[in-house]
């Protein structure tokens, strides 16, 4: 059961979306239909029993974040839902292949996460880069719409569900989901002070739920097929199967869905074609920009949140990005602490200050000015930024790839000191 793809199945192999006759063809829209005759509890209940957790990079409980939104005659209208389809993160772009080959995927998971949370209105927050994707979900909207599966009494049920495209100005903030909310309001996409949770108080101060692209997508197969067959689709302690992605210097860079807890060394050699000829492994971010480096012996580790976690890193969006022998690791977390500087919305010092006092020193260790004096500084700014200081993730994110490679890499640092240059230049 483990070798199942439901998310992926039923993609064309030229790339084109499919069709909401032939999304239907293949199954479509037949859980939202058993969505709606079931109590919202019910729908809640089973997606904590699956083990569904957030595949956008927390890996939240899905079930466990929606049993906080008020339910019944007394909560207050209207509800919203949000699919955070904003894939900021570098080396991430599984969402895209989601929303661009099967856009009705999406809006079938919108539909059931609705039901469960007695949502009124919805919206799908798009990165403004992805044009085509726009162009594909904005056709799926209309065919749901023109079928009568949005907006009022869909399948004769007696509640339904309005359903919007917001395309992003593009920010990386925008997908933090406060900032993503501040963002449809209107507003500068700045964090949000919690409590109140969105679940309680989000969108124009009403319950909201914010969710991945990917999360909702499962959706559909768990109502369908039950929280027993969604476990049994993993390899490991957490539950499906999981789109991951891999870039750099690979033979085969790309996205492939596989069982959850597929092991780190296979999706490297057997999927991605290991790394080009006459280069060697020296590290990898295992989920996108914002997690911390792993090494060739982690290599064994099992792809999920448990066991990532415990080789010291995150298993976030899943997607690797690769660091080979020929590659100055410097000069790489330079680029990448110039990109989380740059995307800090400034509402708070360790983020604002803290990154790009982050990228001056590292820049100046590049250029072979820096000092062993500047990597106590960076280590200290790992501390100023970690989790706790700050008012979203984004900090203390941008700096995991930072902390470990000053941990993993720390001769290459020498290695600028001593040169007063980059080697690799």
């Amino acid at each position: 059961m483990n070798g199942e793809r439901p998310l992926t199945r039923d993609m064309k192999p030229d790339g084109e979306p499919l069709s909401l006759q032939e999304y239907e063809r293949a199954g479509g829209y037949r859980a939202v239909r058993q969505a709606l005759r079931m109590a919202p509890e019910a729908i809640t209940r089973l997606v904590s029993d699956s083990g569904l957790r957030g595949r956008g990079g927390a890996g939240f409980p899905t079930g466990q974040k929606w049993s906080f939104v008020p339910l019944g005659a007394e909560a207050p209208h209207p509800k919203y839902l949000a699919a955070n389809a904003d894939e900021m993160e570098p080396g991430t772009f599984k969402d895209r292949w989601l929303l661009e080959g099967n856009p009705h995927q999406l809006l079938e998971g919108m539909m059931i996460a609705a039901c469960a949370i007695e949502a009124d209105v919805a919206y799908v927050f798009l990165r403004g880069e992805y044009t085509l994707a726009a162009r594909r979900v904005e056709r799926a909207i209309a065919e749901a719409y023109q079928a009568g599966y949005l907006g009022r009494h869909p399948f004769g049920a007696d509640r339904g569900l309005e359903l919007y495209l917001h395309v992003s100005a593009g920010r990386y903030m925008c997908g933090e989901e406060t900032g993503l909310l501040n963002a449809l309001e209107g507003k500068r996409a700045n964090p949000r002070a919690k409590p109140p949770y969105p679940q309680v108080s989000g969108l124009f101060g009403k319950p909201t739920i914010v969710q991945n692209v990917e999360t909702l997508a499962c959706l559909p197969h768990i109502i369908t097929h039950g929280a027993a067959w969604f476990h049994g689709l993993s390899r490991g302690v957490d539950a499906g199967s999981k789109l991951y992605g891999a870039s750099g210097k690979v033979k085969r860079p790309g996205l492939w869905e596989l069982p959850m807890g597929t092991p780190l060394g296979e999706l490297l050699e057997e999927h991605a074609g290991g790394l080009r000829d006459g280069l060697k492994l020296r590290g990898l971010l295992p989920g996108g920009a914002s997690t911390d480096f792993l090494t060739e012996r982690h290599l064994d580790v099992a792809m999920d949140f448990t066991h990532v976690e415990k080789a010291g890193s995150r298993l976030g969006t899943g997607t690797i990005i690769v660091l080979d022998d020929r590659t100055c690791p410097v000069g790489m977390v330079w680029n990448l602490e110039e990109f989380f500087a740059q995307e800090s919305c400034g509402w708070c010092t360790p983020c604002w200050s803290g990154l790009r006092w982050a990228e001056r020193l590292l820049d100046g260790l590049e250029r072979g000015q820096g000092s062993e004096a500047d990597l106590d500084r960076l280590e200290w700014i790992v501390k100023f930024c970690a989790p706790g200081n700050t008012f979203c993730a984004l900090a203390p994110g941008a700096v995991e790839p930072l902390g470990s490679a000053l941990k993993y890499f720390r001769e290459d640092f020498m290695a600028h000191i001593r040169e007063r240059r980059c080697p690799w230049s």
